[in-house]
């Protein structure tokens, strides 16, 4: 399997250019690679190029494109709008694998009793981009700005949108029941203190179907990656 690495601003025609130091030094200084050898770049939106070293340079690596290939996307998005928790290895451990399980948009929600409302968004990319390269894709997760839940209310509008709460309500359904297979899906999920009543009353004012994800409490992050498999299994099993 030939070396798979990102490198955003990939040429729109084929020819030569220089790949950025990091990639540069993993190519030549860890890997050892050579001119000639060849690798896979991606620029996260969907089009991967085969390339070939031309200049072995640990700081100034050049590569000359042989193959363009676009790769379709998915054809149902998934959103999840999460206040992450104050435990940043939490945090960390669900953005890699909602990433290696192809999530699209990640919303940092911040709410009532929201524990972390800043982060470090370089250190968080940079985990979606090494999740992307480990599962093979070609679409880089858009992480966003940290934004209150009712900013969040507003994104997303053509999207089945749910929220997951804890409140015994008496309306909530199971997630399959709710989440639609063949479309796009907005699913909001709350602190380790769950939503308010208010905040899941504002939400459901806005058109959000509550969600149970079943009789056990889960940990934030263990319910994020509860929604991405669950929309993986409906959509692409």
């Amino acid at each position: 399997m030939l070396p798979f690495f990102y490198h955003a601003a990939l040429p729109a025609a084929a020819g030569t250019f220089t790949l950025d130091e990091p990639t540069s030094k993993h190519c030549i200084q860890v890997l050892r690679m050579q001119e000639g050898e060849q690798m896979l770049l991606t620029d996260g939106k969907g089009r991967k190029a085969l390339a070939a070293i031309v200049a072995a340079d640990r700081k100034r690596c050049g590569v000359q494109v042989l193959q363009w290939e676009t790769v379709p996307a998915r054809p149902c998005r998934l959103s999840l709008g999460i206040a992450f928790t104050k435990n940043n290895s939490r945090n960390e451990w669900l953005l890699e694998k909602a990433a290696e399980g192809g999530i699209d948009h990640i919303y940092p929600l911040i709410s009532a009793r929201s524990e972390k409302e800043k982060f470090n968004a370089d250190r968080l990319n940079a985990i979606l981009v090494s999740a992307m390269l480990q599962s093979q894709q070609c679409y880089l997760p858009r992480l966003h700005e940290p934004m209150p839940l009712k900013k969040i209310l507003q994104v997303q509008p053509g999207a089945r949108r749910l929220i997951a709460h804890c409140i015994d309500t008496g309306d909530r359904k199971g997630l399959l029941q709710q989440m639609p297979a063949g479309e796009d899906v907005l699913v909001l999920i709350g602190p380790e203190g769950d939503f308010t009543p208010d905040e899941v009353t504002l939400c459901l004012e806005q058109g959000f179907c509550p969600v149970s994800l079943g009789p056990n409490r889960l940990r934030t992050e263990t319910a994020g990656l509860y929604v991405c498999m669950v929309f993986n299994a409906l959509n692409y099993a």
